[in-house]
């Protein structure tokens, strides 16, 4: 069959191409596979020729006045027909036309369907809809069961699902919905419409370097007049299967839509409806067809996620509509404009709630920004709930906080949105707090009905809560929300019962009965309870903002108070990014494509602006954590005490040289202290030319193949340039290690002996040194070729050699040492060697700058013998005691040991993940000092510096950071603080997974 209907495709349009056949439920479609591309339609017998001729005179309307919206492009006959009749191969007669391909992939493929690809899909849609909108065929009214207006045929069919009750309960439910719906539906203009627009009929592009756009909309084969929300909402019903948050997914589609073609709010109020609607249409016209064909995988395709739509039951279906019209700007409600407006004109006039004026009360802030409560962002204390905002300021003890403020005060599991820490949280306070005294009188602020009220006595809950309902002078409705109240206060309100202006009707609750929170008054205002009932969120998800600032506005004219006093009004991250790129050279990078402002830290994870949670798998300078509480009470006890360098005598140098030299070789006794582990590489060099008169230094070649020269007076690891005093040739040592490592093994000599060759070869450079040779400087475990692990062996003979030729051998421990391998304290110890000189670095203060150098006695004498040496900062009294501190937790708080075992756990996890990602060339690493090497070919072994850019930017969406390294930049670098946990890991290795899958695709399209 496919043979002749390529031949007809060469008769009629003159392509000499093989076919291959496509899914479709009636018709027949071939794919064909020639230089540019086409999808021949060969239409069912019988097909009326005015059907196939509205889906041509459609597509040529497009293409002639909107080129721009992404459908196939028709390719006319021989003879200039757009479609024609030929005869099919039983003789009957078939419509046959021809399509341009549209190059890319199935929305259902594609991944990651991210918001801004589903708000591109909405413009399109609505771009669509709205070329289309006088459109005229007669054959675009049909009556056919994919016509949603006509959707309640499935009412009759329900006897198909006998077999599963709860099935049928929910299909009973939608029919009744949409029944509800139908009369305002069908009063709706209809126009030409897709009616298909399913997650096979969008067709995607995308690449590592280009943002995911939909490049085509395809099969017409359902087009038919309909109210164009029908259009929308089946594109919706769709794009929300298998979605995390689909509230937030159909929002961006909607407001996509809407800003191509401006949507109505009673067309809004149907979408909902309607989309369950159709995904009930597709499940019960999938079960009705797969009775007869059971194993056809097209007709049951969408059944699945389609169900598990339908039953999770996880959308808050009240609030929808409300979701929606804030999407599109739209207001929430017939009265809200008209609420907000009167309230603004009554400002002044409302009776006070606390009974005094709070004009002048001060506003006091507990953002994220401001405020260092609680200690622990993920555990808010008792007392630190007890002691909320501290001191009590302002007339008889009162004070107010923000609207709309970020903080981190709520650490209830009840706030989290996901399974880690770093998962979506509610932060943003929308109401507005008064701190007040216990037993203060609560007032109306004008006449009011109990609406609501309940004691809620959990820990950190309201305690006492009412809710009161308002009518402005139009008759406008509206809320408001009195939390922490007295539980004797709820005695005397009952439901229904009118409060006058300015009656007293509450107090404030005291630490045994309002949730344990400091006492004041919790005011929020609603403009509706749709979708929030008497459950209000008094703090919302900073990706709901805009959401929640719709229904509870700013309460301040109910206070008699101007917004802009309870407004919050934090540090804008876009003045931050202008401000930089105003005042700071362009070499000074951000790490993302989309750069993160943070302003709080806790051990291995940082808080952005809006209190947003991100895991840390990137700076191991905060080594012992972020914000540990242990280094800040030893930075503000000597604060208070002095701060002075090593001229004078003070015991934590001591302390803190006798420490670092507990965990070295009994022969490395001299220490220096510096500010950095840049300036600890700058001395080394200086104490080796010392110590042996020699002025050349050899480094490893960290990455590049064959000899070459570069700078050798500064790090490898920041600085991969040529130039600069000093220049010598490079040895590639640590490019040998990592290429054949394991090479010593009996197994394969071949290697053993290659290995050999070149060692060998760069052993003879080191000879040639004699006489002139300072030195041999490297780290231990490089870190900018990715982490490499040298063979057991490999630094014995290097430093050897390198002693033999008269030089000092100088470990950098700068990224390795202080129990970050977790088998080891320092890297030089997993190679059984003990260095002349070791260097330390960053995290060895936890961000207090400071760097070591540990010599021998011999050494450090040689120094001596020049011109005096000091370090004005290094040796400070607070640096030398934050020091030691560090030091003290590691061993203290076992985190040696928590490196090896979430090394472990997390080594494994990507080896096992190395196995279905090709991209993964090789996982290196040792305890909590890991890199993932990326390729485009394990082969060839080439980087993949753009997959490496997009996932590190990618992961940093999925709130977690990461750096890449490397001379491509191709190395992804994971180097967490040493506090992480097992949850942290498994976060880490769930998100890559996925990421690394979506960078395949990606990598596949851009080839």
């Amino acid at each position: 069959m496919i043979a002749y209907w390529a031949d007809i495709l060469t008769r009629v349009w003159h392509i000499k191409a093989s076919l291959i056949r496509l899914d479709g439920e009636y018709d027949l479609n071939f794919s064909v596979e020639s230089e540019r591309g086409f999808i021949l339609k060969v239409m069912r017998e019988g097909c009326q020729g005015n059907f196939i001729d509205m889906q041509c005179q459609a597509l040529q309307s497009l293409a002639q006045n909107h080129p721009d919206i992404p459908v196939a492009k028709i390719i006319p006959t021989l003879k200039g027909e757009l479609y024609t009749c030929v005869k099919g191969p039983a003789g009957e007669e078939r419509l046959v036309w021809l399509q341009h391909k549209v190059k890319g992939v199935t929305y259902s493929n594609f991944k990651p369907q991210s918001l801004s690809l589903v708000d591109h899909l909405g413009q399109v849609v609505g771009a669509l809809d709205k070329a289309w909108q006088n459109f005229e065929h007669p054959a675009l009214h049909r009556d056919f069961k994919w016509n949603l207006t006509g959707a309640d045929w499935i009412g009759n069919e329900i006897a198909v699902l006998a077999d599963d009750r709860p099935k049928q309960k929910i299909i009973e439910t939608i029919i009744a919905d949409f029944a509800a719906i139908k009369a305002p539906l069908m009063a709706l203009k209809s126009q030409a419409i897709h009616n298909d627009i399913n997650d096979y009929n969008i067709i995607v592009g995308g690449s590592l370097t280009e943002s995911a756009k939909v490049v085509g909309l395809i099969d017409l084969g359902d087009v038919c007049a309909s109210p164009r929300i029908c259009n929308l909402a089946i594109c919706a019903a769709y794009v929300v299967l298998d979605e995390e948050d689909p509230e937030q997914v159909l929002a961006r589609l909607v407001a996509g839509y809407h800003s191509t073609n401006p949507l109505q709010t009673h067309e809004l109020d149907l979408l909902w409806p309607l989309l369950r609607m159709r995904l009930a249409v597709s499940v019960i016209n999938s079960s009705l067809m797969s009775k007869d064909h059971p194993s056809d995988p097209y007709i049951t395709i969408s059944q699945a996620p389609a169900w598990r739509f339908l039953l999770a039951n996880s959308v808050n279906q009240e609030l929808i509509g409300t979701r929606l019209k804030v999407a599109c700007g739209l207001d929430i409600s017939t009265s809200a404009s008209s609420v907000l407006s009167w309230l603004a004109s009554e400002r002044g006039n409302f009776a006070p709630v606390l009974g005094i004026d709070l004009s002048t009360a001060p506003m006091r802030s507990l953002s994220v920004e401001c405020s260092t409560c609680p200690r622990n962002p993920f555990d808010l204390t008792a007392q630190e709930a007890a002691d909320l905002g501290a001191i009590s300021a302002g007339e008889k003890n009162v004070w107010l906080g923000y609207y709309n403020e970020p903080r981190l005060v709520y650490t209830d599991p009840a706030f989290s949105k996901g399974p880690f820490k770093a998962s979506n949280r509610r932060t943003v306070h929308i109401g507005v707090d008064i701190f007040a005294p216990a037993g203060m009188v609560v007032y109306a602020p004008l006449e009011a009905k109990v609406v609501f009220t309940q004691y809620r006595e959990a820990n950190l809950d309201y305690g006492g809560l009412v809710i009161l309902s308002h009518r402005t002078a139009a008759n406008d409705i509206f809320y408001t929300l009195y939390g922490h109240l007295a539980p004797e206060s709820l005695e005397e309100l009952t439901i229904g019962k009118t409060l006058v202006k300015g009656q007293a009707f509450a107090a404030l609750g005291d630490l045994t009965c309002n949730g344990g929170w400091n006492p004041h008054l919790h005011f929020q205002l609603a403009l509706s309870t749709k979708g929030i009932g008497d459950d209000w969120p008094g703090v919302a998800d900073p990706d709901d903002i805009e959401l929640y600032n719709a229904i509870c506005p700013n309460p301040a004219s109910l206070l008699n108070l101007a917004d802009r006093k309870t407004a919050y009004q934090g540090t804008s991250k876009a003045s931050v990014l202008a401000q930089r790129q105003a005042h700071f050279a362009d070499n000074l990078k951000l790490t993302y494509a989309d750069p993160v402002m943070f302003l709080r830290g806790w051990r291995h994870h940082l808080f952005d602006e809006w209190g947003r949670a991100y895991l840390d798998s990137y700076n191991n300078v905060p080594h012992v954590g972020h914000a540990h509480p242990r280094i800040q009470a030893v930075a503000a006890d000597q604060l208070l005490r002095i701060n002075s360098n090593t001229r004078y005598l003070h015991p934590a140098q001591t302390a803190f040289a006798k420490k670092i030299l507990s965990k070295m070789p009994t022969s490395l006794k001299v220490c220096f202290f510096v500010s950095s582990g840049s300036e600890a590489n700058e001395l080394a060099l200086r104490l080796a030319r010392a110590h042996t008169s020699g002025k050349e230094m050899i480094t490893p070649n960290h990455g590049y193949h064959g000899n070459t020269t570069g700078a050798i007076d500064v790090s490898a690891y920041k600085f991969n340039a040529s130039g600069g005093s000093g220049q010598v040739d490079w040895v590639q040592l640590v490019e040998v290690a990592d290429e054949y490592r394991g090479s010593f093994q009996e197994d394969d000599p071949d290697r053993a002996n290659k290995y050999a060759g070149l060692v060998d070869d760069a052993i003879a450079q080191i000879e040639q040194k004699k006489g002139v040779l300072a030195g041999f400087i490297a780290e231990t475990f490089p870190s900018v070729a990715g982490q490499i692990i040298p063979p057991q062996g490999y630094l014995r003979g290097v430093y050897s050699r390198i002693r033999a030729a008269g030089g000092v051998c100088i470990a950098d421990e700068v990224q390795t040492a202080f129990g970050r391998l977790g088998e080891y304290y320092f890297a030089f110890e997993q190679q059984q060697v003990v260095p002349d000189i070791v260097v330390m670095g960053k995290p060895i203060g936890n961000g207090q700058p400071i760097g070591v150098l540990v010599t021998t006695k011999k050494i450090a004498a040689s120094f001596a013998q020049g011109p005096e040496y000091f370090a004005t900062f290094g040796g400070s009294n607070l640096s030398c005691r934050i020091g030691k501190e560090v030091l003290d937790i590691v061993d203290e708080e076992g985190l040696m040991g928590n490196a090896l075992r979430m090394g472990a756990k997390l080594l494994a996890g990507l080896k096992t993940m190395q196995k279905r990602q090709p991209l993964i060339g090789d996982v290196r690493g040792y305890g909590l000092f890991i890199g993932l090497d990326l390729v485009t070919d394990r082969l060839t072994k080439a980087p993949a510096t753009l997959v490496a850019r997009y996932v590190k930017n990618r992961m940093r969406e999925h709130r977690i950071l990461m750096g890449t390294e490397g001379p491509a930049d191709n190395i992804l670098k994971i180097r967490p603080p040493l506090t992480i946990a097992a949850d942290d890991v498994a976060m880490l290795l769930i998100v890559m997974d996925k990421v690394l899958a979506e960078a395949q695709q990606l990598k596949e399209f851009s080839d």
